[in-house]
């Protein structure tokens, strides 16, 4: 049995927790000859395992200001449930892709005696992508209200083609030259941004938040 969908408004629920479930870690973006050639490493092999950790972290900075995915990635959130909560009931995604996101699956701990994680069927939602947000059109009737967050989203965010921009790529580029001829956070000198650079490549591409 589920509960139907009724006419009342609802505003859409946030995520208690989100934790990134996958994310690639292993394919380059950059290429070693493209980080050896920026920073004048010309033939110079030796120092490619620690290029591709910096390039590995640059990549990773760039996925995060920006707010999407160079490779796809996954996440899972976590929603409160109350059992007056009028159907639809909206749950919102905090972190989606411009490029698609995908819906693996929503699940809900049950009321059993020790609870236990259950799909709900895909007949019984859909994904906003206009709202970032799953709706259910139908919530089973034994979703455990007494958990702090009973309700899960598992979804998988589409790779942007940003990511394959000349300007995105040369932010990179700089990025690494960074990480490289600074090894340390510390500096008895105060440091300066260098005017038109990393944020100056990547702004245009930073989602606007209204």
């Amino acid at each position: 049995m589920s509960q139907q969908i009724t006419n009342a408004p609802s505003a859409p629920w946030n995520a208690q927790q989100a934790v990134q479930t996958s994310r690639d870690l292993v394919t380059m973006w950059l290429s070693t000859d493209e980080i050896s050639n920026q920073l004048n490493l010309f033939g110079d092999n030796s120092q490619d395992p620690y290029l591709e950790n910096l390039e590995l972290a640059a990549r990773m900075m760039i996925e995060d200001y920006l707010g999407m995915p160079i490779f796809a990635n996954a996440f899972s959130a976590y929603f409160k449930f109350s059992e007056n909560i009028p159907t639809p009931l909206k749950l919102a995604l905090p972190q989606v892709s411009q490029s698609g996101t995908t819906i693996n699956s929503v699940k809900y701990y049950n009321k059993a005696a020790t609870p236990v994680l259950t799909t709900i069927s895909a007949a019984n939602y859909f994904y906003d992508s206009t709202g970032a947000q799953v709706i259910l059109t139908a919530v089973p009737n034994d979703v455990n209200a007494l958990m702090a967050a009973p309700l899960e989203v598992n979804w998988t965010n589409a790779a942007s083609p940003l990511g394959q921009y000349s300007v995105i790529r040369q932010a990179g580029l700089l990025l690494i030259t960074h990480l490289y001829n600074n090894r340390a956070d510390t500096s008895e000198r105060k440091l300066h941004p260098i005017p038109y650079g990393l944020q100056a490549l990547l702004r245009p591409y930073k989602p606007l938040v209204m």
